[in-house]
């Protein structure tokens, strides 16, 4: 894999051109911002191209646009991105940084054999925002946290822009186990990973390789070049093992509006 001329092309897909459905997109002169349209999640900052003399009164600016429509925000931080200390910078001006993800790629011609075996686990595709109440049981036991987020987001782009995300959960005996999604941005050779979270008492099972799987046959038939996936520090050596590589570390840097 040519890693410089990879990561090329996924800023320009994934960072600089992307959308979301739930969130609206401003080119600024250096940076590109998302707002969340519901105001009921956070807006984001996923790229930027800043300097040492401009980076302070960026995130001035944009610290400043956020408390101003009161909503908190993230700003993803690449380890390529300029300035070379801009996470340091965010943390000085009171942002939270966040545990340090793994931005791994797959080419999906080089996937291996394990991606395209028959699936034999019961995995049903979700089509509509009706049936999103498993993913949404499923998120809250793994994370033991609110996962209202899933009606919000998964429910406004089944709803919208069902064509940009395939939805599908994995059931043991009947009940719900395991949940997973696939999001393809519009014009791009990139297909991004979600999810993959599995309740405690159906690990081992293989249902998280069925649901690599499952959305890599799909992909595949939609022709897409490469899978992409935000990796935690526990997901990244699986991931390796079943032929992702390591594109670049990002560390998510996080501003609270304060009560």
């Amino acid at each position: 894999m040519d890693k410089a001329a990879i990561i090329a092309l996924y800023d320009q897909d994934q960072r600089i051109n992307v959308t979301y459905p739930d969130l609206r997109r401003d080119v600024l002169p250096r940076l590109i911002r998302h707002v969340d349209k519901t105001n009921k999640m956070e807006g984001s900052i996923i790229y930027s191209q800043l300097t040492a003399e401009t980076v302070d009164a960026a995130i001035k600016e944009q610290v400043a646009y956020f408390n101003n429509i009161d909503q908190p925000f993230e700003w993803k931080v690449f380890d390529y991105d300029q300035p070379p200390d801009l996470k340091e910078r965010l943390a000085q001006h009171g942002f939270v940084v966040e545990e340090q993800e793994a931005i791994m790629v797959m080419p999906l011609a080089a996937a291996g054999d394990v991606f395209w075996q028959p699936i034999t686990h019961d995995i049903r595709k979700i089509t509509d925002a009706g049936g999103l109440d498993d993913v949404q049981c499923i998120e809250q036991v793994v994370w033991n946290e609110d996962a209202s987020w899933v009606q919000d987001y998964l429910g406004l782009t089944l709803r919208e822009q069902p064509e940009q995300m395939s939805v599908y959960v994995a059931y043991i005996d009947g009940k719900p186990a395991s949940a997973a999604w696939i999001y393809y941005p519009e014009g791009s050779q990139f297909a991004s990973l979600w999810g993959g979270s599995t309740i405690a008492e159906y690990r081992k099972r293989g249902l998280y390789t069925a649901l690599l799987a499952i959305r890599a046959q799909e992909a595949k038939t939609r022709g897409v070049a490469y899978l992409t996936v935000d990796a935690s520090p526990m997901s990244q050596p699986i991931l390796t093992k079943y032929g992702f590589e390591l594109l670049a570390y990002s560390w998510p840097c996080k501003w609270e509006i304060e009560e």
